[in-house]
């Protein structure tokens, strides 16, 4: 059976008061992939941010990002005003995220409705709080700490609270009772607006694909909490950090700066907190992509302070041993390997073992200073067991991609589509209907190059500041005539939701 999607982050969600969340328009769009017959929703990790507003460095592994708390249902419970959301100033522009006034604007109306809340007294908060415990009591501490501290890292903070010796804790959640009721609850009201979201779409045939990075944040309550897991020193300093290797794409490399896994220690435990992450992801989500997948075969380590990643060098990780665990703890899941990049044999074969379906990106195919690999991303040797993308959220809209290429790549391009008369910015259509039409059994397409967006919609570029996660779907833009066109390539391709083709085969045979 071969399925359809589509790429859209939930900050990019159009809608009122900054940016996308769960709101009546995350419904909307939810009933626009079943119009258009499309069977999964594709979206970026949900945790909340740090410096950088990127979602693949979070503060939590587990906790979700308070930005995406539908205000507008908290005025339907009656724990804020519209006119005190509406008088807030979130920016000018519905088709980009301003962070720094959503951070000013957000948590103040937030708090509010915390106070006005009452929810010491709900017995589901009560029972949110003993279940997740586990997580959220280290999650709402660091939070709540760190905003004591003006925001700096915890590196940087007094030495009894950042080694987290027992009598500093106990002060502190005294001291911060109150703003660490604050964090829980935000993770509540996120909590139980998500998962109503997820049934909702659940219910219509729709399901998720979330994203996990393979790494967490240094500057995250997961490094704080649980330090054994990670290189680090007794300062709790890391000795190395993450990154890959200087490459045709980076002379320098890139260092990423998160924590390395002692995976020695996770062996001994069974890989115990990543079958706990694990199986938290798999309950919010019907799919997971793990981003960076080769990290599991090798991963490479750079040593701390480095500015470049010329002298970091490969580490084995846990292959096979990991997945045979997260089976027999787990049971058979649904992972995506983002296998993308410089892909050797030995990755090659731990996503055959595992079973998991690997990525295959068409840019990627017509790159010229990739000569190695480009091959393995045309659309002729996508085996069934593959997820194709015309691009992810690190790529360039297809569109702005074909604008960039070189005349050479433009050019084996349309000799591949047999293609030398559509004009250059009508293209985008050629490509999605060749993927579509690919064997991979499944195609998600991000909802830019559906639109045929330039790079001015790009979602992120990779080892930039300022600029990136930005990106917001306006009101209207995804209308009725392009949902009939995806709907016709998602037909004539044999990607048709299963949930309608077997309404239509019951209504037949009731006839």
């Amino acid at each position: 059976m071969r399925e359809s999607g589509i790429l859209l982050p939930v900050s990019s969600l159009p809608g009122k008061y900054g940016i996308g969340c769960f709101s009546k328009e995350a419904y909307r769009f939810v009933d626009q992939l079943v119009q258009a017959e499309q069977s999964y929703w594709q979206i970026l990790p949900l945790g909340p941010t740090s410096y950088g507003d990127s979602p693949y460095q979070s503060f939590s592994t587990f906790a979700g990002n308070p930005y995406f708390i539908s205000l507008e249902d908290l005025i339907e419970e009656g724990v804020l005003t519209k006119k005190e959301c509406d008088a807030v100033d979130f920016g000018d522009d519905p088709g980009e995220v301003d962070y720094g006034k959503l951070y000013k604007g957000r948590f103040a109306l937030l708090h509010k409705a915390y106070e006005r809340s009452r929810i010491a007294e709900n017995p589901e908060f009560i029972a949110f709080q003993e279940f997740n415990a586990w997580w959220l009591d280290d999650y709402a501490l660091f939070m709540a700490v760190k905003s004591k501290m003006k925001d700096v890292s915890w590196d940087q903070w007094p030495e009894d609270i950042r080694k987290r010796w027992w009598y500093a804790l106990n002060y502190y959640r005294r001291e911060l009772y109150y703003d660490i009721e604050f964090y829980k609850y935000l993770q509540f009201k996120f909590q139980e607006q998500w998962i109503r979201l997820k049934t909702y779409a659940n219910e219509r045939g729709i399901r998720i694909i979330g994203d996990i990075p393979i790494y967490v944040a240094y500057d995250s309550a997961d490094t704080w909490a649980n330090p054994d897991l990670f290189y680090l020193d007794r300062e709790n300093l890391p000795v190395a950090v993450a990154g890959c290797p200087p490459d045709g794409f980076a002379a320098d490399g890139q260092v990423w700066g998160n924590p390395l896994y002692r995976w020695n220690y996770h062996r001994q435990t069974e890989y115990r907190w990543w079958m706990k992450r694990l199986a938290h992801c798999f309950w919010m989500y019907d799919v997971v992509r793990i981003d960076h997948f080769r990290g599991f075969d090798e991963y490479y380590s750079i040593p701390y302070g480095d500015k470049t990643a010329k002298n970091g060098h490969w580490e084995k990780g846990p292959g096979m041993d990991f997945f045979y665990n997260m089976r027999l703890e787990l049971g058979q899941k649904e992972v995506i390997a983002e296998d993308l990049g410089y892909v050797t044999d030995s990755v090659r074969r731990l996503v055959m073992n595992t079973g998991f379906p690997g990525m295959k990106v068409l840019e990627f195919a017509f790159d010229s200073r990739d000569t190695g690999s480009a091959s393995d991303y045309l659309p002729h040797n996508y085996p069934n067991n593959s997820v194709v993308y015309t691009g992810t959220h690190d790529n360039e809209t297809l569109t702005g991609w074909f604008r960039d290429i070189p005349a050479e790549e433009k050019q084996m391009l349309r000799k591949y589509l047999h293609n030398f008369h559509t004009p250059d910015d009508e293209l985008y259509w050629d490509v999605i209907y060749l993927v579509m039409r690919s064997s991979a059994r499944m195609c998600i397409i991000p909802i830019q190059d559906y639109l045929g967006l330039d790079n001015s919609a790009r979602i992120n570029q990779p080892s930039t500041l300022g600029k990136n996660w930005k990106w917001r779907l306006k009101k209207g833009q995804l209308d009725e005539k392009l949902l009939n066109q995806i709907l016709e390539v998602t037909s004539l391709s044999g990607r048709r939701a299963w949930h309608k083709q077997n309404t239509e085969k019951a209504g037949a045979i009731h006839k």
